[in-house]
């Protein structure tokens, strides 16, 4: 009997890493997600005017990053849906490093929720849009 439990177990763990790596292989060839007109990409020369009154949730993404191709969808979906409550902002860590290196970014996607230029809270990884949302409603 023991046997067979390890057979099963090393068949779901198959099972498993191929399915990891036909959605990696489909993520990888996907075409980018086109941008929401109501994101604000942000760069050093407009970071602390676009961030230093009320909410925005800055998205620190790279290019080469399936996470943050993930989250590029929902981030457009919470742009478009949270209207005047927040600003909903992209900065690409590869092309600004300073601002990575100021909020020490050290994964991505990370998420920093600033308010009135400040850190109030930081997400790390893919989050829903539902708890962004919430998130976003809790720091009002």
């Amino acid at each position: 009997m023991t046997i067979y439990v390890i057979l099963i177990a090393v068949g779901l763990v198959g099972a498993g890493v191929i399915y990891l790596y036909l959605m990696a292989k489909k993520l990888k060839n996907s075409p980018e997600v086109p941008e929401s007109q109501h994101l604000v990409i942000l760069n050093p020369a407009n970071f602390q005017q676009q961030t230093r009154t009320g909410l925005a949730l800055v998205d620190f993404w790279a290019s080469w990053c399936m996470p943050c191709k993930m989250m590029a969808p929902i981030l457009n979906e919470v742009a478009d849906e949270i209207g005047s409550k927040a600003r909903i902002c992209k900065v690409n860590v590869e092309e600004h490093q300073q601002l990575s290196s100021k909020f020490s970014v050290r994964n991505i996607p990370t998420l920093i929720l600033l308010k009135n230029g400040k850190e109030v809270d930081r997400f790390v990884g893919v989050k829903t849009k539902d708890f962004l949302i919430k998130q976003i409603d809790k720091h009002q």
